[in-house]
């Protein structure tokens, strides 16, 4: 019978190297904030989709209606977040692949690219809405622009609770992308 031993140092054939441990923890957190990821923005397109108030003037028959269409930046805001849920839900199948398959590089390059140009296509759509829910809550009394929530409560509450939605989107593509940069510095050294 042939015992051999294990120096300190070396890894045995059968054994997973910590290092493939590691990658596999991040390819499962990867796929868990990409689900995160996906909530979020969904929340934040459904929330601003579906904002609109109605209030009465004088009359039964005068109305002041407010709808977020009736803002170009609004509707950038949705088309961006629903962009990014849309690309999120079909990044899971390449997520799920690293966590079967870690040593893969090229599509993890390919995620991290794609990844990039979301985060930027998400991060613009969100400020650009935090400007004008901004506007919309203090005005600008040098423009003459005068805040409007007073009036539109329901409507503004919506608004500003999708552009939460939306941040937090941003922040967790900032973490994927980090840890996609991490887990390709990780991998063939």
């Amino acid at each position: 019978m042939k015992v051999s031993t294990i120096e300190s140092g070396e890894i045995s054939k059968g054994a997973s190297s910590p290092r493939k441990g590691m990658k596999r923890g991040l390819s499962i957190m990867d796929f868990i904030l990409r689900i995160f990821a996906a909530m979020s923005t969904l929340g934040s397109a459904l929330s601003m989709g579906t904002a609109k108030q109605t209030m009465p003037f004088v009359t039964r028959f005068v109305r002041f209606k407010v709808s977020f269409h009736d803002l170009p930046t609004f509707l950038f805001f949705v088309t961006a977040n629903s962009i990014a849920c849309g690309y999120l839900a079909l990044s899971l199948v390449l997520s799920f692949f690293h966590i079967v398959r870690t040593i893969s590089v090229k599509s993890r390059i390919l995620l991290v690219f794609l990844d990039t140009v979301m985060f930027g296509l998400l991060t613009s759509g969100a400020s650009a809405a935090a400007a004008i829910v901004y506007v919309a809550h203090y005005g600008n009394p040098s423009a003459n622009w005068f805040p409007f929530c007073q009036q539109y409560n329901s409507f503004c509450g919506r608004i500003s609770g999708s552009l939460v939605g939306s941040f937090i989107a941003v922040v967790i593509f900032m973490i994927l992308i980090l840890m996609s940069g991490i887990s390709i510095s990780k991998s063939k050294h």
